[in-house]
């Protein structure tokens, strides 16, 4: 009598496990990621500790329709062969729902066959490369930013605009972080690139300097540059159009490379006058201390993360798309299913989002996985990136 009470016991007990599991499981959204934590772009790393503590504000205050957010995070190290073993990891051992956030095009692509032959989202990629916005082949992929070839568009309509009898010099660094920017300015040129366009040069980023092609598109005659570097060529770029004492009328960098920290070594007062764009509030700029969206970032910082340096814009970042997550999540209401998730990031409809610039917003649809493709012109004085001129898109 007691080895049946004993086993009616046990059955009980395994029964009320799996229900406490299977209760577990329907009220926890779990969510993946891969970022370098390590290795040599660990500087990243920011935006994963941001949204993990994000994530903790939102389950602190209730979590997304009643379910909690487990969000795991881990360390790829920039290396395409490592983000393929931890993604892995993530589908196969942890079973998240969703991929979200991860960051770098080669890391990236290792995984992109995987993640949507397992119907699994990849949800606002952290690369311009355009190729994540396919959703007629790849349709579980979504990038996170504005493409390289949309700003690249968005550096041509202000030139046609303003100085439609330019002279254009373009140097670029020679892979598909170069190609995407050249061929969205081509592009959005139209005919008048044949014309306006009179000198090219480009460089691979092993190269040492990039004095030699510097003096080949001065000696052009050009009176417009676009420089489409990175890192230390950026900084190359400022300090020797400055030696040649050439003064290009416009001079335009891409967002990637509008740092400080790549300005400071040519020389901040070499890059008065130069042009990016963003579609952010710096959170810096005094301009926003009384934004309502810039002290709602502020306050969750110093309640989350009180020792950060608010000074780096990874932290801002890391929030701006946790921001963004939680309203496809929220949208998705009580189906989770990957579908679902899918379907509401492909049906944005004028998002507002708190650092966003005003009048910018995120639209998507089943036909246009790009999120972001508004942004706004700025000019470096001296000290800080001033925004100026009308909101211009890639449409």
């Amino acid at each position: 009598m007691m080895s049946v009470s004993r086993t009616a016991l046990s059955v009980v007990f395994a029964l009320l496990t799996s229900a406490a599991i299977a209760a577990e499981d329907r009220s926890e959204i779990r969510i993946g990621q891969t970022l370098p934590y390590s290795g040599p772009v660990s500087g990243f790393g920011i935006i994963g500790r941001a949204q993990e503590a994000y994530f903790e504000k939102v389950n602190a205050e209730g979590g997304i329709n009643g379910r909690k957010v487990k969000f795991i995070t881990l360390d790829d190290a920039y290396s395409p062969p490592k983000t393929v073993e931890q993604t892995r990891k993530l589908v196969e051992q942890d079973e998240v729902l969703l991929m979200f956030g991860s960051l770098g095009t080669a890391t990236n692509n290792a995984v992109h066959r995987y993640l949507n032959s397992k119907k699994v989202p990849q949800l606002f990629v952290l690369s311009g490369a355009t190729k994540w916005a396919d959703p007629k082949n790849y349709p579980w992929t979504m990038p996170g930013m504005a493409t390289y070839q949309s700003e690249g568009v968005v550096y041509a309509k202000y030139i046609l605009q303003t100085k439609p009898d330019a002279k254009i010099a373009i140097l670029s660094q020679n892979d598909d972080f170069g190609r995407d920017y050249v061929a969205g300015f081509k592009r959005a040129l139209g005919e008048k690139a044949a014309t306006m366009i009179v000198s090219e040069a480009s460089y691979e980023t092993s190269a040492p300097t990039i004095n030699s092609q510097l003096s080949t598109l001065k000696a052009s005659g050009a009176n417009v540059m676009f420089g489409v570097v990175l890192g230390k060529f950026t900084s190359q770029m400022i300090k020797g159009v400055a030696e040649l004492n050439w003064k290009p009328d416009l001079f335009f960098v891409p967002t990637s490379a509008s740092s400080i920290s790549f300005l400071e070594p040519g020389g901040l007062e070499n890059a008065v006058g130069l042009i990016s764009s963003s579609n952010q509030k710096d959170t810096m700029d005094t301009q926003w201390a009384s934004d309502a969206g810039v002290k709602e970032y502020f306050a969750f910082m110093k309640q989350y993360l009180p020792n950060a340096d608010l000074n780096n814009s990874n932290y801002s970042a890391g929030y701006h798309y946790a921001n963004l997550m939680v309203k496809v999540l929220a949208a998705c209401k009580d189906d989770l299913s990957r579908e679902n998730i899918m379907r509401q990031a492909a049906s944005l409809r004028q998002v507002p989002l708190p650092l966003l610039l005003p009048g910018i917003t995120v639209s998507t649809d089943a036909d246009d996985y790009l999120p972001f493709q508004q942004l706004r012109l700025r000019r470096f004085d001296g000290k800080s990136w001033v925004g100026f001129g009308e909101i211009l898109d890639d449409r």
